[in-house]
């Protein structure tokens, strides 16, 4: 999903009108992170460990191929020579992989809904960490929509009985590697980002793997050719979106890319209620319901201070 944070994202600036064609980039690049969740339950029985260890791995090999294809071999090198930038995407990997267990455990243990769920805060947790680790003021509009979504949590809980930790983990864990890419995100492209990420974790992933293989625990090569090629496809499921969504974000104004991130978690949401059958008592419906109102807010307040921004441009004079 897109890496930035959503108080970024809901506030565009200049940038050149959208095109067709990197709408169609960007959209499909969002209806795939959307129907990701109807990929996992191929991969039983592998477990959600093994599933996030295959992922890093095979994302690596894929970015290295994408790194020789476009020649991104020197961002790569620089990347990892500079130790400030190579900590700063350490940090981020740990907590993508962090992000990436907590959504295969969620779909594979019958909590699409609350994966969902996490995205759908995400936008609301990176507004309250650009004030807690950013020192920005909200304004008022941001106050209301972060009130509403803790009232929302609030609902859900109620309802479920429980806290939805997956979706809490999700959108914490999200809201803090956005916050750090987007530290880099100037700097170092997304594929380079990505393999830098995916070599940090490779070699502990290798090694989980090679002893699950040791004690007879791995599922790669017990269940037949389909179950190892659907392993070795996380490196393109994970891969292939960011690689749309680089190309969209370079032809598409940042307003329009803030409100194609709610297509994601729609569609998880969907495939969670449609396919997967999972409960929605009237609770849920309601605290869903508040986080909807919630980003109506947010969204509507984002465009309409990005709106004033241009205009303010536009009428102040050069100096």
């Amino acid at each position: 999903m897109d890496p930035r944070p959503a108080a970024q994202a809901l506030t565009p600036a200049d940038a050149p009108g959208p095109d067709r064609w990197g709408l169609a980039l960007g959209v499909s690049a969002y209806l795939l992170w959307g129907f990701l969740p109807l990929y996992f339950p191929l991969l039983e029985p592998s477990a959600p460990i093994e599933v996030v260890a295959h992922r890093i791995v095979w994302s690596l090999l894929f970015c290295a191929v994408a790194l020789l294809v476009t020649r991104g071999g020197r961002t790569f090198a620089a990347a990892v020579r500079d130790l400030r930038t190579l900590v700063t995407l350490a940090t981020a990997a740990v907590l993508v992989a962090t992000n990436w267990l907590v959504f295969v455990h969620g779909v594979l243990s019958g909590h699409t809904v609350d994966a969902a769920l996490g995205y759908y805060i995400n936008p609301l947790v990176t507004v309250a960490l650009a004030v807690l680790v950013l020192g920005e003021r909200m304004r008022r509009a941001q106050w209301v929509a972060l009130g509403i979504g803790a009232l929302a949590v609030g609902v859900i809980t109620v309802g479920l009985g429980r806290l939805p930790w997956v979706a809490l983990a999700l959108a914490g864990t999200f809201g803090l590697y956005g916050l750090i890419k987007n530290r880099v995100g100037r700097t170092v492209p997304a594929v380079t980002s990505l393999a830098v990420e995916t070599a940090v974790l490779t070699p502990v992933a290798l090694v989980y793997l090679l002893w699950l293989g040791s004690v007879g625990l791995g599922t790669f090569a017990q269940h037949g050719t389909p179950h190892a090629l659907a392993l070795a496809g996380t490196g393109v499921i994970t891969a292939v979106p960011l690689l749309l969504f680089g190309a969209a974000a370079r032809r598409l104004p940042l307003s329009v890319i803030g409100l194609l991130q709610y297509a994601a978690p729609t569609m998880q949401f969907l495939v969670g209620v449609l396919v997967f059958r999972e409960e929605m008592p009237a609770l849920r419906w309601w605290g869903f319901g508040l986080v909807w109102l919630a980003l109506v807010i947010l969204t509507t307040d984002g465009l309409r201070t990005g709106r004033l921004e241009r205009i303010a441009r536009r009428t102040t004079p050069a100096t």
